[in-house]
């Protein structure tokens, strides 16, 4: 079992910055890619970054060239960097590891890019 903690989130104001936070515990030795999910109010989930274990990353289109997803595996955290956020920003945001073939999810951090 992983149990995933995120931080960082709160209110910011359009044009600013974020780092979010995840660190996971439990069983956590065994964790393979990890990475960040978002749900804005009235929409479906999205993935926004996902990160292998040797840091391989990518972005949805959405956040390219703002955002920037990094771990540091001896912690067992993920971060995501959030820069020139959007209102369209506003979400919350999910940690997600993949652990022996199974996804576990932390319970959200939520973030709200004001205009």
């Amino acid at each position: 079992q992983v149990q995933l903690e995120e931080s960082g989130g709160g209110l910011v104001q359009a044009g600013g910055s974020l780092r979010l936070s995840c660190a996971a515990s439990g069983s956590s030795f065994n964790i393979n890619a990890m990475g960040w999910y978002r749900q804005a109010p009235g929409k479906q989930r999205e993935l926004v970054a996902p990160i292998s274990f040797g840091g391989s990353a990518r972005y949805a289109d959405s956040v390219k060239g703002r955002f920037t997803i990094s771990r540091d595996n001896a912690k067992n955290t993920v971060y995501l960097e959030m820069n020139s956020l959007k209102p369209e920003d506003t979400a919350v945001y999910y940690c997600t590891a993949d652990w022996v073939g199974m996804d576990y999810w932390g319970k959200g951090t939520l973030v709200t890019v004001s205009s």
